[in-house]
């Protein structure tokens, strides 16, 4: 009888080595995280995107929305003469209003004069 023996010429593959962060090396992963977050929000915080000039803060009353009020009857009340459509616009600007209806109780922001 005859014995046939298979070898191999390829040595074995190793594991990928697994990467583990110690507690120190997670700390300093998040306080890198935290100091680029700072920096970011510092160059593109409280400017606008297509100038990079600040805008300038509007003075603002609060108005809490009663029964029987509209944002229309709200921006006629604070809005020049003529100037309601332009005042409901910046009320819903300012509020980030998605449509033109309010919600009893709700607090919304009105631009002074």
């Amino acid at each position: 009888m005859s014995t046939l023996s298979i070898t191999s010429s390829f040595a074995p593959v190793p594991a990928p080595a697994v990467v583990r962060l110690t507690r120190r090396g997670r700390l300093v992963f998040l306080a890198l995280f935290i100091v680029v977050a700072v920096a970011v929000s510092a160059l593109v915080g409280g400017e606008s995107a297509a100038t990079r000039d600040e805008g300038a803060p509007v003075p603002v009353q609060t108005v809490v929305v009663t029964p029987g009020d509209t944002l229309w009857a709200i921006a006629s009340d604070v809005a020049e003469p003529g100037e309601t459509r332009a005042m409901v616009h910046r009320i819903a600007k300012l509020n980030a209003l998605e449509g033109s209806s309010l919600q009893l109780g709700q607090e919304i922001a009105v631009p002074l004069g």
